[in-house]
């Protein structure tokens, strides 16, 4: 089933790698944003089936980020996978707590992020 992907990630490299990676594996739509506030307006306006939401950002971080997507009835659904090299346990309990669907630690192996994020969206 085709589904259609939001990243949110700063850093170009990343977010082309990435969006590459969903593609060719499992032709789904992807869409990209290199601010947290274009991701969302993106996510407002497109629905994504998920979010991929890197955690360092400048401007507004990850978190933060989140935190604007839960509190908009529009995208407050859509779930949210973070990307982030912050893996700490502390880090992850703090995750957890939010309700966020899933962690996938950078780096990740592009071979197998897509069957990743299927399962996770499973």
């Amino acid at each position: 089933m085709s589904k259609r992907i939001l990243i949110i990630d700063d850093e170009p490299d990343i977010r082309e790698a990435t969006q590459v990676c969903l593609e060719v594996a499992k032709g789904w739509e992807v869409l990209t944003a290199g601010s947290s506030y274009e991701g969302l307006e993106k996510a407002a306006a497109e629905l994504p089936d998920a979010v991929l939401l890197d955690v360092m950002m400048p401007d507004m971080d990850g978190l933060a980020t989140f935190e604007q997507l839960r509190n908009n009835p529009i995208t407050q659904h859509i779930p949210v996978i973070l990307l982030t090299a912050k893996a700490q346990p502390a880090d992850r309990r703090r995750f957890t707590q939010l309700k966020i669907a899933a962690v996938i630690t950078k780096p990740y192996d592009p071979l197998t992020l897509a069957d990743q994020i299927a399962d996770i969206l499973a």
